[in-house]
C-alpha cells in the first residue's frame, strides 16, 4: 500500500498538472485520485494555485496589437484575391486629404457600425513603409516605439495626442509625427471617432 503523503509529496502532482508525466504516471495519479481524497485535493490545489500565479502575472495585450493584427490578415486576404498593390504616398507637414481620397472614397473602407476601441484597414504596405486608415473611437493608449515612426494626418474628428509632457491638439488636415522613443497616447476630442492616415516607417 502506497504512503499517500510521501507520494503527493514527491513531485508526482506537479508534473502530472503540468503535463510532464508519462502515460503510466498519469494513469496512476488518477487511479489514485478516485480512491484518495488527498490527492484529488491535492491536485486541485495545485492547479488553483498556477491559475492563481498566472492571472498575478498576466499582461494586458496592447489594445493596438488586435486591430492592426486584424487589418494585416484583412489586407493579405485582399491581395490573395487579387488586389492590385497600392502604394499611398508619404506622410509628411505638406500631406493633404486629398492625396488620400483614392482610399478614402473606397465604400469597402468604412468603420462597422459598432467597434471597440481602434479599427484599422491598411492601404499600403512595403517592409519600409505601412500605411492606413484607422479609426479611433476614445483612445489609443500609451505606447513607444524603438523601431519605427508613426504619423498621423487627421482625416475627421479631432484629437489630442501627447508626447512625453507635450500635448497636441489636430483637426482635419493636421499632420503629426512621433520621435523614436517617446511615449504618447492619442485621446479623441471630438463626438464622432477620429479618423487617421496612420504611417509606420522602420526606422
Amino acid at each position: 500500500m502506497k504512503d499517500i503523503s510521501k507520494y503527493i509529496e514527491s513531485g508526482i502532482i506537479e508534473s502530472y498538472v503540468l503535463g510532464m508525466s508519462s502515460l503510466d504516471e498519469i494513469k496512476e495519479v488518477e487511479e489514485l485520485a478516485v480512491s484518495y481524497p488527498e490527492v484529488k485535493e491535492a491536485i486541485e490545489v495545485f492547479s488553483t494555485s498556477l491559475e492563481q500565479e498566472a492571472i498575478a502575472n498576466a499582461l494586458t495585450p496592447d489594445p493596438i496589437i488586435k486591430p492592426m493584427l486584424m487589418a494585416t490578415i484583412d489586407f493579405i486576404g485582399r491581395m490573395e484575391n487579387g488586389e492590385s498593390p497600392a502604394f499611398p504616398p508619404d506622410l509628411n507637414e505638406n500631406s493633404k486629404i486629398v492625396d488620400y481620397e483614392e482610399w478614402l472614397n473606397r465604400p469597402d473602407f468604412v468603420v462597422p457600425a459598432h467597434f471597440t476601441d481602434v479599427y484599422a484597414r491598411i492601404i499600403g504596405y512595403t517592409p519600409e513603409v505601412t500605411t492606413a486608415i484607422v479609426w479611433i473611437k476614445e483612445l489609443a493608449p500609451q505606447e513607444v516605439h524603438h523601431d519605427e515612426y508613426e504619423k498621423f494626418l487627421i482625416v475627421e474628428g479631432t484629437c489630442d495626442i501627447a508626447i512625453g509632457d507635450d500635448v497636441y491638439h489636430l483637426m482635419p488636415g493636421s499632420f503629426l509625427s512621433i520621435p523614436l522613443h517617446k511615449n504618447h497616447l492619442v485621446k479623441v476630442t471630438s463626438d464622432i471617432p477620429c479618423k487617421v492616415i496612420l504611417q509606420r516607417v522602420a526606422a
